[in-house]
């Protein structure tokens, strides 16, 4: 009579096991799991058709999860990274050209706009000391705390 560790997880335990390991992806959003979890669903569908122990089973999902990880970290991650910038706001912000949407000549604060979002906003805060109105287009040359410090174009 063979053991249960001789005879390995039957092929729906390790579907079941790769779900819940894909379904714990949720709670931890570094597609780390994911892959655990396709591997898992792989041994599943593979120990249908091939009988095997469950020290092969565990060296197979092993094996797969290794390839699946490698496989993600080095083609599909890299094309993933943020393009915003937003480790380099100010080299990213620094001679963008916007236009004024309003300026409040006695505080020399407005709101302007880009034409594309910038950093994830198209519309910011600004300081101006010089007499702006709606519709000019200015130029971002610094920051002052999460608001531009801009100078007519």
């Amino acid at each position: 009579m063979e053991t249960w560790l001789e005879s390995g997880l039957l092929a729906w335990h390790w579907v079941v096991i790769g779900f819940l390991l894909a379904a714990l992806e949720i709670l931890l959003p570094s597609f780390f799991m994911l892959w655990l979890g396709v591997s898992a669903i792989a041994v599943g569908l593979v120990s249908l058709f091939v009988p095997m122990a469950l020290a092969w089973q565990l060296l197979l999902w092993a094996v797969l999860s290794l390839c699946c990880l490698a496989a993600w970290f080095k083609f599909v991650a890299p094309k993933m990274k943020d393009k915003t910038r937003s480790g380099m706001a100010h080299e990213s912000m620094v001679g963008k050209v916007a236009t004024v949407l309003d300026y409040q000549t006695a505080t020399s604060r407005g709101q302007l706009r880009f034409s594309a979002p910038v950093l994830g906003e198209d519309e910011w805060r600004f300081i101006c000391e010089q007499p702006l109105s709606p519709g000019d287009r200015v130029v971002v040359v610094d920051f002052s705390g999460n608001d531009l410090i801009v100078k007519l174009q």
